[in-house]
């Protein structure tokens, strides 16, 4: 038989979520195994080292080099604040003295007298890691941070932008409608909003002026992420962005009908606390945007257990359900019905296997294997 390996987008009713929260340099975990956390819970601080801004000082001072170590009142090690005279030239018989006055909190780093160059390290930074998910600490990390494990609904999408968040899902709209600035209103703010074919700029830039904490649609335009961000994605990681709204799209861009599946899942789950992340790494596709639904009323056997490699160890096979990933037919849902062994010859001359797929309106389109995706249910 033949087979495809192919990443897969999960839908997930019931599974054990399990997410690694660290810290980036060595800290303090403020956890132990076995504590129960919310979203809110620092799990673990620290500290990061802050920028070093280099400052010419020998020539504002109007000195040789030579000279500067002479006219410095700190010495390398030592904390400055912003506004404090750090050097003072002496002058001549009192007259033409010159001072400068730090422009940032932070410490001397480095004092030469061979470049008339003063470095001044800012303070340090404090990061916290938060929990991002309510559940159960299962493992420390010494010195960086802890992993947490929860039960619920866990659903990947296509595309993403702002980072973590979480609120009470909210249905804004049928899987066919296109989201306008009409569909948000005040009751909307602190929610995550669900629901739409496209979403359109107005209506993120109304979602965020409210407060509201993120929008899950089918679709969206690029240039509406474009007006919305003030500048176009590449082809970096997501996630990072200067918003206070996370959106993520589950189909694909342009005006794409959320599927069934995941919008009844949503729905079935409205005022419900989710926790989402728009990170993306929109190349490689090894980040995905997600939505974790944490429940408590789950049962045992409603559980998937198998991890996405078990799911995906025997590849694509007729019947799998996936996702078409390229033009023209982005974003298209259907089943595989057939797998031919032998290479196809393609509209661009060149030959690759193929994947023969129902789609859900009933027509059928073959496609190159490495444009689908499995949609793991």
């Amino acid at each position: 038989m033949s087979y495809a390996y192919t990443p897969g987008l999960q839908i997930k009713k019931a599974t054990i979520i399990r997410k690694t929260r660290i810290l980036p340099v060595k800290g303090k975990v403020l956890v132990k195994e076995g504590d129960i956390v919310k979203n809110e819970t620092v799990i673990a601080q620290s500290h990061v080292p802050g920028d070093v801004i280099t400052v010419p000082l020998a020539y504002r001072l109007g000195i040789l080099p030579s000279d500067l170590r002479k006219a410095m009142l700190k010495k390398e090690g030592d904390i400055v604040k912003k506004g404090e005279v750090i050097a003072r030239t002496k002058g001549f018989l009192g007259l033409g003295k010159s001072e400068y006055k730090s422009e940032i909190d932070g410490s001397i780093e480095l004092i030469s007298d061979v470049t008339g160059i003063v470095a001044i390290r800012e303070a340090p930074r404090p990061i916290k890691v938060r929990a991002y998910i309510p559940g159960k600490v299962v493992k420390v990390i010494p010195d960086f941070g802890a992993v947490i494990e929860t039960t619920g609904a866990f659903v990947q999408g296509i595309f993403g932008f702002g980072g973590e968040r979480w609120g009470e899902l909210m249905i804004i709209a049928e899987p066919d409608e296109v989201v306008t600035e009409k569909h948000i209103g005040k009751d909307c703010a602190g929610k995550i909003l669900v629901g739409g074919c496209s979403i359109r700029g107005d209506a993120l830039k109304k979602a965020e002026s409210i407060g509201v904490k993120g929008i899950i649609s089918g679709g969206i335009r690029s240039r509406d992420v474009t007006e919305f961000l003030g500048y176009e994605i590449g082809v970096a990681i997501t996630g990072h962005e200067p918003t206070n709204l996370t959106c993520i799209i589950t189909e694909g861009f342009g005006e794409m009908k959320m599927s069934r599946r995941t919008y009844d899942l949503l729905r079935s789950l409205e005022g419900e606390l989710a926790s989402i992340n728009g990170a993306t790494q929109i190349r490689a596709g090894v980040i995905r945007p997600e939505i974790i639904v944490p429940r408590e009323d789950v049962k045992d056997e409603e559980i998937s257990l198998k991890t996405e490699d078990e799911h995906l160890k025997f590849g694509m096979t007729i019947g799998t359900r996936v996702r078409i990933i390229r033009n023209p037919h982005f974003g298209k849902l259907g089943k595989i019905v057939g797998l031919p062994p032998e290479l196809q010859k393609l509209e661009t001359e060149s030959y690759a296997r193929v994947a023969e797929v129902e789609l859900d309106d009933g027509s059928r389109v073959t496609v190159p294997r490495a444009n689908v995706e499995i949609v793991e249910e």
